[in-house]
C-alpha cells in the first residue's frame, strides 16, 4: 500500500484534506483536453452541449485517445450541429452513418440513439425534462432507469441497450453517472458545465470505475469488491459524508489518483 493511504480512514480529517486537495488538482481546465469531457466543450448551445456530452458518455470506456477519436467522429457524422441534426435529420442524412463506432457500439446502435434523442426533446420535453421529473430522494438512480425505459420507447433491436446501463438491474452506470455529473455539477473550474439548474449537485453518484473503485477500496471508502450499484450506494454515502453538498468532486480525486498516480 503507497505511503500515504497509511492509517487513513473514513470521517478522518486528514483524509478529507488529502482527498480535497486532490480534487483540486485535478479539478482544473488542464484535465479537459484528454478527457471525454473534452467533446462538449467543442459547443456552447445548452441542447449541443447535452447531445454531444450524452455520445461522448455513452462510447466511454477503453482507450481514451480511442474514445475521443470515435466521439468526434459522431460529432462530424452529425456536421457539428448536434442539436439540429437530431431534431431535422432526413432519412437520407443517415445513410452515411455505417460500420464501427467504438468498438461494440456501431452503426445500427449510433442510428438508433439519434432516433431516440429526436423522440426525446421533440416529443419528452428534453433529457433534463426526464431526470428532473424523475428524481426522488438523494439520489438520481431512479431517474436514470426511467430515462432508459423512455429512451427505448421506439422500435429497437435489443442488443443496443447494453450501451444505456440501468442501476436496476444492479449495473453501476458509470457513463451515465458521469454524464449527469457533466450537466448537473457546477463550480468556478470549468470542467463540469452545470448547465442542469433543476437538479441539486447533492444528489449526484460518482462515476464508478476500475480506477476510482480501486482507490477508494484502498483509501476504505469502499469495501464492496464488486463495482456495482450496491457499490456506488457504498461511497455515495462516503462522499457525501465529507462534502453532502457537492460529494461528486471527489471523482476527481479518486480517478487522478488511479490514472494520473498510480495508486
Amino acid at each position: 500500500m503507497p505511503p500515504i493511504f497509511k492509517d487513513m480512514k473514513p470521517g478522518r480529517i486528514d483524509l478529507k484534506e488529502f482527498l480535497d486537495e486532490k480534487a483540486d488538482l485535478y479539478n482544473r481546465p488542464a484535465f479537459i483536453e484528454s478527457d471525454p469531457v473534452s467533446i462538449p466543450h467543442q459547443f456552447t448551445k445548452k441542447e449541443d452541449v447535452e447531445i454531444a456530452g450524452f455520445l461522448a458518455a455513452t462510447i466511454a470506456w477503453g482507450n481514451r485517445v480511442a474514445i475521443l477519436r470515435s466521439a468526434d467522429r459522431m460529432m462530424e457524422l452529425m456536421g457539428r450541429t448536434p442539436y439540429d441534426f437530431i431534431v431535422n435529420h432526413r432519412d437520407s442524412d443517415l445513410r452515411g452513418i455505417d460500420g464501427c463506432i467504438h468498438r461494440t457500439f456501431n452503426a445500427e446502435d449510433f442510428i438508433y440513439f439519434i432516433e431516440a434523442l429526436k423522440y426525446i426533446y421533440l416529443d419528452k420535453g428534453g433529457m433534463e425534462a426526464i431526470f428532473t421529473r424523475h428524481q426522488s430522494g438523494d439520489s438520481l438512480q431512479t431517474a436514470i432507469h426511467e430515462f432508459g425505459k423512455i429512451f427505448f420507447e421506439l422500435p429497437h433491436n435489443a442488443r443496443t441497450r447494453r450501451h444505456l446501463s440501468d442501476p436496476f438491474k444492479g449495473s453501476a452506470a458509470k457513463r451515465i453517472n458521469m454524464f449527469l455529473r457533466w450537466m448537473v455539477r457546477r463550480d468556478d473550474r470549468g470542467v463540469d458545465f452545470g448547465l442542469w439548474r433543476t437538479i441539486s449537485p447533492a444528489v449526484l453518484s460518482c462515476p464508478l470505475d476500475v480506477h476510482s473503485g480501486n482507490v477508494a477500496r484502498k483509501l476504505g471508502l469502499l469495501k464492496r469488491k464488486q463495482s456495482d450499484a450496491k457499490a456506488v450506494a457504498e461511497l455515495d454515502t462516503a462522499l457525501r459524508a465529507m462534502d453532502p453538498a457537492d460529494p461528486v468532486r471527489y471523482d476527481f480525486a479518486l480517478f487522478g489518483l488511479g490514472v494520473f498516480e498510480g495508486y
